[in-house]
């Protein structure tokens, strides 16, 4: 193999493990709407949990970053996805939580939908 073509694969390598550290930092409530259309990590105390039953696809709301409606993030989760869940989401209200996944941003605050339990773990944040 040549040389270029080792640094270029080198280069390569280097990038994609700089996407995966990047995937792995807690992004702050306040600071999700900046990653809006990246995948991210957003980490923080729930605030306010919030059974959105008359709402389309009656979702549950994760509120994050102040108190609601002034809220900066929300973890969004589908009603239909709410059976994959083996706890009552409510409960983590309160907790500071991480929800993984693609930030979208509406016009005053960043979310994730969360479909899947292995997206949204509980933080130990000091």
């Amino acid at each position: 193999m040549s040389k270029p073509f080792i640094s270029l694969m080198s280069a390569a390598l280097l990038a994609s493990l700089s996407l995966v550290a990047a995937a792995d930092e807690m992004i702050p409530p306040e600071n999700a709407a900046r990653f809006a259309g990246k995948d991210g990590m957003v980490c923080g105390k729930v605030e306010k949990a919030r059974y959105a039953e008359g709402s389309e696809g009656q979702p549950t709301f994760l509120h994050m970053g102040g108190s609601f409606p002034r809220h900066t993030f929300s973890a969004r989760i589908p009603g239909s996805a709410r059976g994959n869940f083996s706890f009552d989401l409510m409960s983590l209200e309160g907790k500071t939580v991480c929800a993984i996944g693609k930030i979208q941003r509406d016009a005053s605050r960043a979310e994730i939908e969360v479909t899947s339990p292995s997206s949204l773990k509980l933080a130990n944040i000091k």
